[in-house]
């Protein structure tokens, strides 16, 4: 659905198919065409596997059980908005010959063919496509953010997770193409407000899971997506491969106040549900600055003169993993003379009570202030960095013309621990491998 939605928004389609064409796995096919979803006119790109890899994951009875009708494959049900600074004359043009041309007759005890590949091997397959560098480092974070939320559903690390469903080649050809067309745009910044989901369960190479799937769950606790849960839709409408993108290209959670509409792009569902199968993407132009993005946060902020240094170092770390974009303390002096701590909470406004209830349960105070503020950011993303000591996530900023590269810590300590050099050996080495990817 997020291919065709790009597709439909006037992404290039030499690019596109230069891509898949280079892809290092020839069982499948794709095609693009125009398919009508409850009257609207909508884009449709069909991922076409041959009969050994078919995975029957458009099959409504299998998937959900008795009660659903034979319908098709989905992406990720969610409306965003795109902010570009690029001329907006694009032409395409459909095959209008419906891509619905295949049908399977079998009964429900179905033979799976699912590859199982690690993220190295997805890597690699992502690595030898014929596509630019930014389209390639948007595919890694893609299977990246994946691999972090399979890991933590397993109990693991993401060098040992093995994909199920999302190592299939026809998942891969999802994020390939997805990634290649939402690079053709130039899209500066993508702004998703929040996601909808169902409810029900869902078979899996695990068999059945309630919705949303635990890696649905994981990605949108871990980059801070609005996951509202629809209590009288039944079914899956956010697969974690929808989320991953979202959470990969999304700058903003809050819509401009002004925005200009350049194109409207429909990418059109495969599974048949009550609600209408498509996704709707606008391309759009804001006003003001395009190189900033603006949106609202609230600062929490309590005094404490009685809680222990151990606790308040607990409550930091419990803050932090719940979702707070910072959490910091000052040292002050109260009444009586008595040396104490302000601590400092900055979070995202729908996280104000999560927020409150953790420092209420786990420090002295019997108050919190809260003030919302506006901010202003800039543009910024994160890409995957191979490096000769293993692979490395990097905060790329964007300044105007100018493009700054932040390794992030938690890599950089990583690989000086794994190979016993100082943190300042390993930070240089990963900014000397992003210099040599962008020849900077």
């Amino acid at each position: 659905m997020f291919v065709a939605a790009m597709i439909d928004l006037g992404a290039d389609r030499k690019a596109l198919e230069k891509a898949l064409d280079s892809v290092q796995d020839r069982s499948f096919r794709t095609k693009i065409s125009t398919v009508k979803k409850s009257a609207v006119s909508c884009c449709d790109f069909h991922v076409i596997l041959d009969a050994e890899h078919e995975n029957h994951d458009h099959d409504m009875e299998y998937l959900h059980g008795e009660g659903h009708v034979h319908g098709h494959e989905h992406e990720c049900a969610h409306g965003h908005h795109h902010e570009h600074d690029h001329e907006h004359e694009h032409s395409h043009h459909h095959d209008h010959e419906h891509a619905h041309g295949h049908h399977h007759e079998h009964e429900h005890d179905h033979i799976h063919h699912h590859v199982h590949r690690g993220l190295k091997e997805v890597m690699e397959i992502v690595n030898a496509c014929d596509m630019t560098p930014e389209a390639r480092n948007l595919a890694e974070r893609i299977f990246t953010i994946l691999a972090e939320a399979e890991a933590k559903a397993h109990g693991t690390d993401i060098r040992n997770v093995h994909f199920h469903e999302v190592g299939a080649i026809d998942s891969i050809v999802d994020i390939v193409a997805a990634a290649v067309c939402f690079d053709s745009l130039h899209i500066n910044n993508v702004y998703i407000p929040s996601i909808f989901e169902g409810t029900g369960t869902i078979r899996c190479a695990h068999g059945l899971l309630p919705i949303p799937v635990p890696a649905v769950s994981n990605i949108a606790a871990a980059y801070g997506l609005d996951l509202r849960i629809s209590l009288k839709d039944r079914g899956e409408f956010v697969t974690p491969t929808g989320a991953a993108i979202a959470a990969a290209i999304r700058t903003s959670d809050k819509l401009p106040e002004n925005m200009k509409i350049y194109r409207i792009g429909y990418g059109a569902g495969k599974r048949e549900y009550e609600r209408p199968s498509f996704l709707r993407a606008f391309l759009v132009e804001g006003s003001g600055d395009a190189d900033l993005s603006r949106d609202e946060i609230c600062k929490l902020e309590t005094n404490i003169d009685d809680s222990t240094g151990e606790e308040l170092g607990l409550v930091m770390g419990l803050l932090m993993k719940a979702g707070a974009r910072d959490v910091n303390y000052s040292p002050l002096y109260m009444k009586k003379g008595r040396p104490a701590w302000q601590l400092n909470v900055i979070c995202s406004p729908d996280m104000i009570s999560e927020m409150e209830n953790i420092i209420f349960r786990n420090t002295t105070t019997i108050g919190i202030r809260r003030m919302m503020m506006e901010r202003t950011v800039l543009p910024r993303r994160e890409e995957v960095v191979e490096t000769p000591f293993g692979s490395a996530m990097v905060k790329v900023v964007d300044i105007g013309s100018e493009i700054r590269y932040y390794p992030e810590f938690e890599s950089a300590a990583r690989i000086a621990e794994e190979r016993e050099i100082s943190y300042q050996e390993a930070y240089m080495m990963i900014l000397g491998e992003i210099r040599k990817k962008h020849n900077t």
